[in-house]
Protein backbone atom coordinates (compact mmCIF):
# COMPACT_ATOMS: atom_id res chain seq x y z
CA UNK A 1 0.00 0.00 0.00
CA UNK A 2 1.49 3.19 -1.44
CA UNK A 3 0.73 6.78 -0.67
CA UNK A 4 -0.36 6.92 -4.02
CA UNK A 5 -3.09 4.59 -3.80
CA UNK A 6 -4.61 6.25 -0.84
CA UNK A 7 -7.81 8.40 -1.27
CA UNK A 8 -10.06 10.28 1.27
CA UNK A 9 -13.13 12.26 0.30
CA UNK A 10 -14.99 15.05 2.40
CA UNK A 11 -18.58 15.32 2.34
CA UNK A 12 -19.77 18.08 4.22
CA UNK A 13 -23.26 18.14 4.35
CA UNK A 14 -25.50 21.01 5.84
CA UNK A 15 -26.48 18.53 8.39
CA UNK A 16 -23.65 16.30 8.84
CA UNK A 17 -19.52 16.23 7.74
CA UNK A 18 -18.19 12.80 6.30
CA UNK A 19 -15.07 12.06 5.34
CA UNK A 20 -13.85 8.28 3.21
CA UNK A 21 -10.54 6.74 3.18
CA UNK A 22 -9.65 4.22 1.00
CA UNK A 23 -7.07 2.30 -0.64
CA UNK A 24 -7.41 2.23 -4.44
CA UNK A 25 -6.42 -1.41 -5.79
CA UNK A 26 -5.10 -2.49 -9.85
CA UNK A 27 -4.45 0.47 -12.31
CA UNK A 28 -7.72 -0.33 -15.02
CA UNK A 29 -8.46 3.84 -15.31
CA UNK A 30 -12.19 2.62 -15.64
CA UNK A 31 -12.73 -0.01 -13.21
CA UNK A 32 -10.44 0.63 -10.47
CA UNK A 33 -11.19 -1.51 -7.17
CA UNK A 34 -11.77 0.98 -4.26
CA UNK A 35 -11.23 -0.88 -0.69
CA UNK A 36 -12.95 1.36 1.97
CA UNK A 37 -10.30 1.79 5.09
CA UNK A 38 -12.43 4.12 7.38
CA UNK A 39 -15.42 6.40 7.55
CA UNK A 40 -15.58 9.05 9.98
CA UNK A 41 -18.79 11.48 10.28
CA UNK A 42 -19.77 14.62 12.86
CA UNK A 43 -22.38 17.05 12.95
CA UNK A 44 -21.88 19.81 11.03
CA UNK A 45 -21.46 23.48 12.46
CA UNK A 46 -20.89 26.95 10.31
CA UNK A 47 -22.40 25.70 7.08
CA UNK A 48 -25.83 26.77 5.83
CA UNK A 49 -27.76 25.51 2.58
CA UNK A 50 -23.95 24.06 1.31
CA UNK A 51 -22.19 27.35 1.85
CA UNK A 52 -19.67 28.31 4.55
CA UNK A 53 -21.09 30.59 6.85
CA UNK A 54 -18.42 30.08 9.93
CA UNK A 55 -15.03 29.23 9.10
CA UNK A 56 -14.42 28.33 12.30
CA UNK A 57 -16.89 26.09 13.26
CA UNK A 58 -16.92 24.44 9.23
CA UNK A 59 -13.39 24.01 10.82
CA UNK A 60 -14.02 21.63 13.52
CA UNK A 61 -16.25 19.22 11.38
CA UNK A 62 -13.53 19.09 8.93
CA UNK A 63 -11.03 18.34 11.28
CA UNK A 64 -13.00 15.89 13.53
CA UNK A 65 -14.88 13.70 10.57
CA UNK A 66 -11.28 13.40 8.95
CA UNK A 67 -9.28 12.17 12.12
CA UNK A 68 -11.91 9.60 13.11
CA UNK A 69 -11.55 8.52 9.30
CA UNK A 70 -7.86 8.24 9.27
CA UNK A 71 -7.41 6.59 12.78
CA UNK A 72 -9.95 3.91 11.90
CA UNK A 73 -7.91 3.89 8.24
CA UNK A 74 -4.51 3.88 10.30
CA UNK A 75 -3.15 6.30 7.42
CA UNK A 76 -2.66 9.75 6.84
CA UNK A 77 -4.02 10.90 3.00
CA UNK A 78 -1.66 13.64 1.06
CA UNK A 79 -5.18 15.88 0.20
CA UNK A 80 -8.71 15.40 0.21
CA UNK A 81 -11.64 15.32 -2.89
CA UNK A 82 -14.23 17.52 -1.64
CA UNK A 83 -18.12 17.74 -2.59
CA UNK A 84 -19.15 21.46 -3.33
CA UNK A 85 -22.78 21.87 -3.86
CA UNK A 86 -25.47 25.18 -3.16
CA UNK A 87 -27.49 27.20 -5.18
CA UNK A 88 -24.50 29.32 -6.61
CA UNK A 89 -23.41 26.18 -9.05
CA UNK A 90 -24.43 26.80 -12.45
CA UNK A 91 -24.50 25.07 -15.94
CA UNK A 92 -24.48 25.82 -19.47
CA UNK A 93 -23.49 24.57 -22.88
CA UNK A 94 -20.93 25.88 -24.86
CA UNK A 95 -19.87 24.54 -28.60
CA UNK A 96 -16.56 24.62 -30.40
CA UNK A 97 -15.89 24.06 -33.92
CA UNK A 98 -12.18 23.30 -35.64
CA UNK A 99 -11.38 22.51 -39.37
CA UNK A 100 -9.44 19.11 -39.60
CA UNK A 101 -5.76 19.43 -41.26
CA UNK A 102 -5.71 15.73 -42.27
CA UNK A 103 -8.22 13.46 -43.68
CA UNK A 104 -8.66 11.23 -40.11
CA UNK A 105 -9.01 13.14 -36.67
CA UNK A 106 -6.53 12.37 -34.87
CA UNK A 107 -6.78 12.64 -30.37
CA UNK A 108 -5.17 16.47 -30.89
CA UNK A 109 -7.67 17.37 -32.99
CA UNK A 110 -10.37 16.42 -30.54
CA UNK A 111 -7.87 18.28 -27.80
CA UNK A 112 -8.08 21.22 -29.96
CA UNK A 113 -12.29 21.36 -30.33
CA UNK A 114 -12.55 21.15 -26.44
CA UNK A 115 -10.29 23.55 -25.98
CA UNK A 116 -12.62 26.13 -28.21
CA UNK A 117 -15.83 24.78 -26.51
CA UNK A 118 -14.05 25.49 -22.89
CA UNK A 119 -12.58 28.71 -23.72
CA UNK A 120 -16.31 30.34 -22.84
CA UNK A 121 -15.74 33.32 -21.03
CA UNK A 122 -16.20 33.40 -17.43
CA UNK A 123 -16.75 36.10 -14.60
CA UNK A 124 -14.65 37.08 -12.51
CA UNK A 125 -16.67 36.25 -9.42
CA UNK A 126 -17.04 32.23 -10.79
CA UNK A 127 -14.77 29.54 -11.46
CA UNK A 128 -14.83 26.60 -14.04
CA UNK A 129 -15.53 22.90 -12.07
CA UNK A 130 -16.34 20.33 -14.58
CA UNK A 131 -15.96 20.92 -18.68
CA UNK A 132 -18.05 17.88 -19.86
CA UNK A 133 -18.01 16.74 -23.42
CA UNK A 134 -21.72 15.80 -24.37
CA UNK A 135 -21.21 14.79 -27.98
CA UNK A 136 -19.66 14.91 -31.02
CA UNK A 137 -20.04 15.99 -34.69
CA UNK A 138 -18.54 15.22 -37.63
CA UNK A 139 -19.40 17.18 -41.11
CA UNK A 140 -23.07 16.38 -40.76
CA UNK A 141 -23.33 13.46 -38.61
CA UNK A 142 -23.78 14.25 -34.87
CA UNK A 143 -24.78 12.08 -31.84
CA UNK A 144 -20.97 10.84 -31.80
CA UNK A 145 -19.02 9.81 -28.02
CA UNK A 146 -15.42 9.11 -29.52
CA UNK A 147 -14.98 11.10 -33.71
CA UNK A 148 -11.07 9.63 -33.48
CA UNK A 149 -10.09 8.05 -36.68
CA UNK A 150 -13.48 9.11 -38.40
CA UNK A 151 -13.28 10.86 -41.92
CA UNK A 152 -14.41 14.52 -42.03
CA UNK A 153 -13.41 18.24 -42.90
CA UNK A 154 -15.07 19.92 -39.82
CA UNK A 155 -15.25 18.56 -36.26
CA UNK A 156 -18.19 20.18 -33.50
CA UNK A 157 -18.42 19.25 -29.86
CA UNK A 158 -20.88 20.47 -27.49
CA UNK A 159 -19.56 21.20 -24.20
CA UNK A 160 -21.39 21.69 -20.69
CA UNK A 161 -19.45 23.64 -18.32
CA UNK A 162 -20.34 23.70 -14.58
CA UNK A 163 -19.05 26.66 -12.68
CA UNK A 164 -19.04 27.89 -8.94
CA UNK A 165 -18.85 31.04 -7.10
CA UNK A 166 -15.30 31.82 -6.72
CA UNK A 167 -16.20 32.82 -2.80
CA UNK A 168 -17.97 29.81 -1.71
CA UNK A 169 -14.84 27.40 -3.06
CA UNK A 170 -12.23 29.74 -1.50
CA UNK A 171 -13.89 29.90 1.71
CA UNK A 172 -14.32 25.92 1.52
CA UNK A 173 -11.05 25.19 0.51
CA UNK A 174 -9.55 27.67 3.50
CA UNK A 175 -11.80 25.78 5.80
CA UNK A 176 -10.13 22.78 4.65
CA UNK A 177 -7.21 24.26 4.77
CA UNK A 178 -7.32 25.51 8.71
CA UNK A 179 -8.24 22.02 9.49
CA UNK A 180 -4.56 20.84 8.34
CA UNK A 181 -5.56 18.99 4.95
CA UNK A 182 -4.65 20.20 1.06
CA UNK A 183 -7.55 20.02 -1.23
CA UNK A 184 -6.88 17.89 -4.07
CA UNK A 185 -9.69 18.49 -6.10
CA UNK A 186 -13.63 19.90 -5.68
CA UNK A 187 -16.32 17.75 -7.23
CA UNK A 188 -19.71 18.78 -7.81
CA UNK A 189 -21.73 16.51 -5.45
CA UNK A 190 -24.63 15.18 -7.57
CA UNK A 191 -22.14 13.83 -10.55
CA UNK A 192 -19.88 12.45 -7.02
CA UNK A 193 -23.37 10.71 -5.80
CA UNK A 194 -24.11 9.88 -9.63
CA UNK A 195 -20.76 8.05 -10.09
CA UNK A 196 -22.11 5.80 -6.63
CA UNK A 197 -25.25 4.90 -7.05
CA UNK A 198 -26.39 4.90 -10.79
CA UNK A 199 -25.86 2.30 -13.64
CA UNK A 200 -24.65 3.14 -16.80
CA UNK A 201 -28.08 1.54 -18.69
CA UNK A 202 -29.88 4.31 -16.13
CA UNK A 203 -27.89 7.44 -18.01
CA UNK A 204 -28.49 5.73 -21.40
CA UNK A 205 -32.03 5.23 -20.81
CA UNK A 206 -32.70 8.58 -18.67
CA UNK A 207 -32.82 9.23 -15.30
CA UNK A 208 -33.15 11.73 -12.90
CA UNK A 209 -30.94 11.66 -9.79
CA UNK A 210 -32.49 13.50 -6.61
CA UNK A 211 -30.42 14.18 -3.80
CA UNK A 212 -32.19 15.15 -0.69
CA UNK A 213 -30.30 17.11 1.51
CA UNK A 214 -30.77 18.71 4.72
CA UNK A 215 -30.67 22.37 3.25
CA UNK A 216 -31.36 22.00 -0.49
CA UNK A 217 -32.44 19.14 -3.05
CA UNK A 218 -30.23 18.84 -5.77
CA UNK A 219 -31.05 16.84 -8.66
CA UNK A 220 -28.82 15.74 -11.87
CA UNK A 221 -30.71 14.72 -15.13
CA UNK A 222 -28.98 11.95 -17.12
CA UNK A 223 -29.56 10.79 -20.67
CA UNK A 224 -27.98 8.84 -23.82
CA UNK A 225 -25.03 8.53 -21.50
CA UNK A 226 -24.57 12.11 -20.57
CA UNK A 227 -25.19 14.80 -17.29
CA UNK A 228 -28.12 17.14 -19.11
CA UNK A 229 -29.07 19.17 -16.69
CA UNK A 230 -28.14 20.28 -13.06
CA UNK A 231 -30.62 21.89 -10.39
CA UNK A 232 -31.08 22.72 -6.74
CA UNK A 233 -33.96 23.51 -4.66
CA UNK A 234 -33.70 25.24 -1.70
CA UNK A 235 -35.51 23.15 0.53
CA UNK A 236 -34.15 20.03 2.33
CA UNK A 237 -35.14 17.94 5.63
CA UNK A 238 -34.40 21.28 7.61
CA UNK A 239 -37.66 22.42 6.28
CA UNK A 240 -39.19 19.57 7.07
CA UNK A 241 -38.32 19.95 10.50
CA UNK A 242 -39.30 23.68 10.96
CA UNK A 243 -42.76 22.82 9.35
CA UNK A 244 -42.93 20.14 12.56
CA UNK A 245 -41.70 22.95 14.97
CA UNK A 246 -44.54 25.07 13.54
CA UNK A 247 -46.91 22.58 13.08
CA UNK A 248 -46.54 21.01 16.40
CA UNK A 249 -45.63 23.17 18.51
CA UNK A 250 -42.51 21.31 19.45
CA UNK A 251 -38.38 22.35 19.79
CA UNK A 252 -36.18 21.85 17.09
CA UNK A 253 -34.39 19.22 19.34
CA UNK A 254 -37.94 17.38 19.68
CA UNK A 255 -38.82 17.73 16.05
CA UNK A 256 -35.83 16.27 14.50
CA UNK A 257 -35.88 13.44 16.45
CA UNK A 258 -39.38 12.79 16.18
CA UNK A 259 -38.73 12.72 12.30
CA UNK A 260 -35.71 10.37 12.56
CA UNK A 261 -37.70 7.85 14.98
CA UNK A 262 -41.22 7.83 13.73
CA UNK A 263 -40.96 10.38 10.55
CA UNK A 264 -42.91 9.17 7.49
CA UNK A 265 -43.65 10.68 3.74
CA UNK A 266 -46.72 9.13 2.84
CA UNK A 267 -50.04 9.46 4.25
CA UNK A 268 -51.69 6.19 2.83
CA UNK A 269 -48.88 4.49 5.15
CA UNK A 270 -50.36 5.68 8.56
CA UNK A 271 -52.50 4.31 10.91
CA UNK A 272 -54.93 7.41 11.80
CA UNK A 273 -55.07 6.09 15.42
CA UNK A 274 -51.77 5.92 16.06
CA UNK A 275 -50.26 8.39 18.59
CA UNK A 276 -46.56 9.05 20.12
CA UNK A 277 -45.79 9.63 23.42
CA UNK A 278 -43.45 12.68 24.09
CA UNK A 279 -41.45 12.45 26.93
CA UNK A 280 -42.29 15.57 29.72
CA UNK A 281 -39.75 18.09 29.64
CA UNK A 282 -39.43 21.67 31.04
CA UNK A 283 -43.05 23.24 31.71
CA UNK A 284 -44.55 20.60 29.48
CA UNK A 285 -45.93 17.30 31.08
CA UNK A 286 -45.84 14.09 28.87
CA UNK A 287 -47.79 15.09 25.73
CA UNK A 288 -49.95 12.80 23.05
CA UNK A 289 -48.88 13.12 18.95
CA UNK A 290 -50.99 12.34 16.44
CA UNK A 291 -48.86 9.97 14.03
CA UNK A 292 -51.20 11.12 11.00
CA UNK A 293 -50.74 14.85 11.79
CA UNK A 294 -47.18 14.59 11.63
CA UNK A 295 -47.03 12.56 8.60
CA UNK A 296 -49.77 15.32 6.96
CA UNK A 297 -47.05 17.86 7.71
CA UNK A 298 -43.85 16.01 6.09
CA UNK A 299 -46.23 14.51 3.29
CA UNK A 300 -47.13 18.46 1.97
CA UNK A 301 -43.84 19.79 2.05
CA UNK A 302 -42.19 16.38 0.73
CA UNK A 303 -45.28 16.55 -2.17
CA UNK A 304 -44.28 20.52 -2.82
CA UNK A 305 -40.28 19.68 -3.20
CA UNK A 306 -41.09 16.87 -5.71
CA UNK A 307 -43.56 18.83 -7.50
CA UNK A 308 -41.14 21.49 -7.92
CA UNK A 309 -38.31 18.77 -9.14
CA UNK A 310 -41.03 17.75 -12.01
CA UNK A 311 -41.22 21.46 -12.86
CA UNK A 312 -37.48 21.70 -13.50
CA UNK A 313 -37.23 18.70 -15.22
CA UNK A 314 -40.40 19.80 -17.58
CA UNK A 315 -38.28 22.80 -18.48
CA UNK A 316 -35.15 21.72 -18.88
CA UNK A 317 -37.36 19.29 -21.80
CA UNK A 318 -37.03 16.32 -20.27
CA UNK A 319 -40.19 14.87 -19.52
CA UNK A 320 -41.17 11.75 -20.77
CA UNK A 321 -37.60 10.95 -21.50
CA UNK A 322 -36.96 9.80 -18.23
CA UNK A 323 -37.65 5.49 -18.92
CA UNK A 324 -35.31 4.62 -16.05
CA UNK A 325 -37.24 7.06 -13.87
CA UNK A 326 -35.70 8.56 -10.73
CA UNK A 327 -33.17 7.66 -8.27
CA UNK A 328 -33.53 9.19 -4.47
CA UNK A 329 -30.38 9.59 -2.42
CA UNK A 330 -29.26 11.46 0.47
CA UNK A 331 -29.97 11.37 4.05
CA UNK A 332 -33.92 12.20 3.07
CA UNK A 333 -34.29 9.44 1.28
CA UNK A 334 -34.08 7.28 4.12
CA UNK A 335 -37.42 8.31 4.79
CA UNK A 336 -40.72 5.99 5.42
CA UNK A 337 -42.95 6.41 2.62
CA UNK A 338 -40.53 8.99 0.30
CA UNK A 339 -40.46 6.60 -2.55
CA UNK A 340 -44.33 5.71 -2.63
CA UNK A 341 -45.15 9.43 -2.59
CA UNK A 342 -41.86 9.81 -5.12
CA UNK A 343 -43.47 7.26 -7.51
CA UNK A 344 -47.26 9.17 -7.25
CA UNK A 345 -45.85 12.29 -7.96
CA UNK A 346 -43.42 11.73 -11.06
CA UNK A 347 -45.71 8.70 -12.10
CA UNK A 348 -42.54 7.01 -12.91
CA UNK A 349 -40.26 4.01 -11.17
CA UNK A 350 -38.45 5.42 -8.19
CA UNK A 351 -35.69 3.70 -6.09
CA UNK A 352 -33.10 4.74 -3.61
CA UNK A 353 -29.98 4.74 -4.52
CA UNK A 354 -27.42 3.22 -1.79
CA UNK A 355 -23.82 3.04 -2.29
CA UNK A 356 -21.98 -0.17 -1.97
CA UNK A 357 -21.84 -2.47 -5.27
CA UNK A 358 -18.55 -0.64 -6.52
CA UNK A 359 -17.06 -0.79 -2.79
CA UNK A 360 -15.25 -3.64 -0.17
CA UNK A 361 -13.56 -3.59 2.72
CA UNK A 362 -16.04 -1.44 5.37
CA UNK A 363 -18.87 -1.00 3.19
CA UNK A 364 -21.15 -1.96 5.54
CA UNK A 365 -20.14 1.58 7.46
CA UNK A 366 -21.49 3.67 4.09
CA UNK A 367 -24.07 1.27 2.59
CA UNK A 368 -26.77 3.89 3.51
CA UNK A 369 -28.09 7.00 1.21
CA UNK A 370 -26.85 9.77 2.86
CA UNK A 371 -23.00 7.97 2.12
CA UNK A 372 -23.98 7.95 -1.90
CA UNK A 373 -22.16 11.52 -2.13
CA UNK A 374 -18.78 10.57 -0.14
CA UNK A 375 -18.84 7.11 -1.80
CA UNK A 376 -18.96 8.83 -4.75
CA UNK A 377 -15.85 11.25 -4.38
CA UNK A 378 -14.01 8.32 -3.36
CA UNK A 379 -14.59 6.86 -6.77
CA UNK A 380 -13.70 9.39 -8.82
CA UNK A 381 -10.77 9.74 -6.53
CA UNK A 382 -10.48 6.25 -7.49
CA UNK A 383 -10.15 7.18 -11.41
CA UNK A 384 -8.13 9.91 -10.78
CA UNK A 385 -5.46 8.01 -9.14
CA UNK A 386 -5.82 5.19 -11.66
CA UNK A 387 -5.52 7.61 -14.88
CA UNK A 388 -2.85 9.46 -13.05
CA UNK A 389 -0.61 6.12 -12.56
CA UNK A 390 -1.08 4.72 -15.93
CA UNK A 391 -0.13 8.36 -17.34
CA UNK A 392 2.60 8.79 -15.32
CA UNK A 393 4.14 5.81 -16.03
CA UNK A 394 3.90 6.07 -19.78
CA UNK A 395 5.00 9.93 -20.03
CA UNK A 396 7.95 11.58 -19.34
CA UNK A 397 6.68 15.28 -20.04
CA UNK A 398 7.40 18.01 -18.15
CA UNK A 399 6.38 21.52 -17.54
CA UNK A 400 3.35 22.90 -19.51
CA UNK A 401 3.13 19.27 -21.14
CA UNK A 402 2.25 17.53 -17.95
CA UNK A 403 -0.15 20.55 -17.51
CA UNK A 404 -1.68 19.98 -20.72
CA UNK A 405 -1.75 16.33 -20.02
CA UNK A 406 -3.60 16.42 -16.70
CA UNK A 407 -6.17 18.68 -18.74
CA UNK A 408 -6.45 15.80 -21.48
CA UNK A 409 -7.13 13.09 -17.97
CA UNK A 410 -9.75 15.48 -16.64
CA UNK A 411 -11.38 15.26 -19.47
CA UNK A 412 -11.40 11.68 -20.19
CA UNK A 413 -12.58 11.69 -16.82
CA UNK A 414 -15.66 13.58 -17.16
CA UNK A 415 -16.57 10.81 -19.80
CA UNK A 416 -17.74 9.13 -16.32
CA UNK A 417 -20.40 12.35 -16.22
Amino acid sequence: MTSESIVAALDIGTAHTTALVAVVHGDVPRTPLLKVLGVGSTRTMGLRRGVVSDIEEATRSIRAAVEEACRLAGVQPDGLFVGIAGEHVRAMCSTGVVAINGDEITRPDVDRVNEVARAMAIPQDRELLHAIPQEYRVDKADGIRDPVGMIGTRLETEMYLVTIGSSPAMNLRKAIERAGYKTRELVLEPLASALAVLTEEEKELGVVLVELGAGTTDLAIFHEGKIRHLGTIPYGGNTVTSDLVQGLGITQHDAEQLKEAYGCAYEPLIDPEQVIAMPASGSHGERHLSRELMTHIIHQRMDEIFDKVVREVQQAGFQGKLNAGVVLTGGGASLEGITELAADVFGLGVRTGVPGAKLDGLVENVTDPQFATVAGLALYAAHRTALSGTTSRRSTLSGAGVDKLATRVKTWLQDFF
